[in-house]
């Protein structure tokens, strides 16, 4: 029985995706916390979308994948927020706009010019196909953008809320704003190799959403996000197993039902304490 339910952990391959989960978790489920407090769920899915052109004509370029990704990246959420400050129409329209349109100029540079390159393995990831550069890359970007989010996490946090208090405090709000930017590129790089530009979206917003359901202070939410992704990714990996499934797919599966559980939790104490205060 127990050879069985560890038999997973008996392949080199598996072992670099249960690797590679423990990498991308921290720094995803940190993030995430931001973003669901700061209202920016979309700018993760724009980013994720928009790196795409970048991959391809970093390829076409034969220069390093993650340069291309990570000025694409860039290059989205500058132009999402000129448009945003220049225009009346709303940030999460603009960002719908400027992120499918990158998508599409990806999609027909990569059919323009054929590659090598798998394009599924560029949407879905390859967890299981991960090698020791895509390791060590990914533990690279995640070593930054924790220790980044772990120093300034108060200055984030208060910038998310309010950014004119943050900059009546002294604070550079400017970069702060470009700064969350640029880790949020830097956290859709290191997940590329491992789940994909679409499936990332979902470990940038859920573990963060899942926290905040259950927490109360910021400080429980950055644990509970952190062990909610982690326990969710590998359980997803092994699950994937047994179930001859993809990765990365059983993984967003299995967040998704530890959000409906936090809701469902989360649902019953507030009806809880509605009765308790109708009967007072």
């Amino acid at each position: 029985m127990i050879d069985g339910l560890l038999l997973p952990f008996q392949f080199p391959f598996m072992q670099n995706a249960f690797l590679v989960a423990l990498i991308i978790a921290p720094p995803t489920a940190m993030l995430s916390c931001f973003l669901v407090l700061k209202g920016w769920a979309l700018m993760g899915d724009a980013v994720s979308h928009a790196i795409l052109p970048g991959v391809v004509l970093a390829y076409m370029l034969n220069l390093p994948l993650i340069l291309g990704a990570f000025v694409a990246g860039m290059g989205c959420a500058l132009l999402t927020g000129y448009l945003a400050e220049n225009s009346r129409v709303k940030r999460d329209t603009i960002m719908g706009v400027v992120f499918s349109g990158m998508f599409a100029v990806g999609m027909i540079l990569f059919v323009a010019f054929p590659t090598d390159a798998h394009l599924d393995h560029i949407l879905f990831g390859n967890m299981l196909g991960v090698g020791k550069g895509d390791l060590q890359t990914s533990a690279t970007i995640a070593v930054i953008v924790c220790g980044v989010l772990g120093l300034k996490w108060r200055d984030f946090l208060l910038h998310a809320f309010d950014p004119a208090q943050a900059q009546a405090s002294g604070l550079n709000a400017a970069w702060l704003h470009y700064g969350l930017l640029a880790i949020l590129s830097l956290t859709v790089v290191a997940t590329l190799s491992a789940v994909g530009l679409i499936l990332a979206v979902a470990l940038l917003v859920t573990p963060g959403a899942i926290a905040f359901l259950l927490t109360r202070s910021f400080g429980w939410m950055l644990t509970v996000s952190v062990l909610a992704c982690l326990g969710s990714m590998l359980t997803g990996i092994w699950l994937s197993f047994y179930l001859d499934s993809a990765p990365a797919p059983t993984i967003v599966l299995v967040l998704t039902g530890v959000f409906l559980i936090a809701f469902v939790r989360r649902l019953r104490q507030t009806r809880h304490a509605s009765r308790l205060a109708s009967g007072l």
